[in-house]
């Protein structure tokens, strides 16, 4: 790239990039929808997160990002565990609920327990990661965790977040 060619961006157009702004181009972007899951003691713990993605294949890597101040992350970086749970559409209630600020998320939920850490029943695929690192960026830490355990039902309906709504496909393969 020349200097000629080489993109300058002003501080008027960088500050035009808010985080409502961003927000809204992201909801350009479908994602999955996964509840990530760890525990205080006895007590489970979890939230909706769509900033999963798998890392490396050698050695078996993901990443999840959550807030610095996310009671889930705390439980984490103390335990240095956590569990993935991809939803199924059926579940796309649990995705509302988990992003919901309230005290016992798990209230009502069927769980059980995989290497000590909560797993949803019926998630459409689950894993229990051991974490690898954490590296906080901005406002969020990215835990990057290696796999000990994981399950798939390998649903044909998964939830999708997209424009700012759970969906799913509804005619997978077809096209």
């Amino acid at each position: 790239m020349t200097a000629s060619s080489s993109a300058v961006i002003s501080a008027d157009q960088a500050a035009a990039v808010s985080g409502s702004n961003f927000r809204h181009f992201m909801r350009n972007w479908a994602t999955g929808v996964t509840i990530v899951t760890s525990s205080f003691g006895q007590q489970p713990i979890g939230c909706t997160v769509n900033a999963f993605t798998s890392v490396s294949l050698h050695p078996p890597l993901v990443l999840v990002s959550l807030a610095e101040q996310s009671r889930t992350l705390a439980a984490i970086t103390t335990r240095d565990v956590f569990g993935i749970n991809m939803l199924a559409w059926r579940q796309r209630h649990l995705a509302q609920r988990f992003a919901a600020a309230t005290d016992d998320r798990f209230a009502d939920v069927p769980y059980r327990l995989e290497c000590g850490v909560p797993v949803l029943e019926g998630a459409m695929a689950a894993a229990v990661c051991e974490v690898e690192r954490a590296i906080v960026v901005a406002d969020h830490v990215l835990v990057l965790g290696r796999p000990q355990w994981f399950d798939c039902a390998d649903s044909p309906d998964p939830v999708i977040f997209f424009g700012g709504w759970y969906q799913t496909f509804s005619r997978m393969g077809e096209g």
